[in-house]
């Protein structure tokens, strides 16, 4: 099925509330010019921060979704997934991309189980394993550190060196993807900025972003920085440029929402700030790792 704008099938859960995953996902990358095809993982009352949180698990209905697509023809420039419903969904995705991707398919995958060092609340562990095979089908993941740790059987470190951050980027490429983010770096000579570093394979160059840290957490950064680099490779910046407009963004919309002292729950105020993506890229500040 033809299309006049790039289409992209967003796998990832809808939380009613709480500016996360499909909520953030789908404006951030129409506002970047792709249509979005949105294939749920589960539907949450709330995201999984909250205490309470109910969620229903869409892993019997997904078959049905993606059948029907096949049989209509649907075609996408980007499989970006994110949030499962439960560890089966995985080989799902795993299938997803087989029977959808092309060559020329960007294939992103944000392993979402983890941060803080533990699991989220409805992760089960063996969801660990099945993130590392569903990320061998990527070309670009993009796990915070926890993540990272999990994936790669490693604790969770309090700080990390250069020459480290090296190590483990070229350990997550083992398992597969060309071109392996992490978020949510402590990088030891950065300790005032939340730090992001990639790695792309095919030129062998390190690189590393960030922006200046507020002293508060915000729930949903990692969906819309992930959004973001999916939509600007897409565009087809280059990963450095690529990496520094998501944190551009992320940085921008937390001190937008920083100015505002009594929101509930730390979500980011997505709508204040989404416009600013049709900005051009006036300067950029990413490094290179040598």
């Amino acid at each position: 099925m033809s299309n006049p704008l790039p289409r992209v099938a967003a796998v990832h859960d809808l939380s009613g509330f709480g500016r996360c995953s499909l909520t953030v996902v789908i404006p951030i990358l129409s506002t970047m010019g792709f249509e979005v095809c949105p294939l749920p993982t589960a539907v949450l009352s709330t995201h999984t921060a909250i205490e309470g949180f109910k969620l229903f698990d869409l892993t019997d209905q997904l078959p049905g979704f993606i059948e029907h697509w096949k049989a209509i023809g649907l075609r996408f420039d980007a499989i970006y997934s994110g949030f499962l419903g439960s560890a089966r969904q995985a080989g799902m995705v795993c299938d997803f991309i087989k029977s959808f991707a092309t060559e020329d398919t960007l294939v992103v995958v944000d392993p979402v189980m983890a941060d803080f060092g533990k699991l989220y609340a409805s992760m089960p562990p063996e969801m660990i394993g099945e993130m590392r095979i569903l990320s061998s089908q990527a070309k670009v993941i993009t796990p915070n550190i926890t993540e990272a740790a999990f994936m790669l059987n490693r604790e969770v470190p309090d700080s990390l060196t250069e020459a480290e951050v090296k190590d483990w980027l070229k350990a997550l490429a083992d398992l597969g993807p060309s071109m392996p983010v992490i978020t949510s770096l402590p990088l030891e000579s950065q300790t005032n900025r939340s730090s992001v570093a990639a790695y792309n394979r095919e030129d062998g160059r390190f690189w590393l972003a960030g922006r200046p840290q507020v002293p508060t957490q915000y729930h949903g950064t990692g969906d819309i920085f992930s959004s973001v680099l999916t939509g600007s490779l897409l565009q087809g910046d280059s990963l450095p440029i690529a990496l520094d407009r998501s944190c551009q963004f992320v940085a921008s919309a937390i001190q937008i929402t920083f100015g505002y002292s009594s929101l509930p729950h730390h979500e980011i105020l997505l709508e204040r700030s989404i416009n600013t993506l049709h900005a051009p890229v006036t300067y950029a500040s990413y490094s290179l790792i040598p």
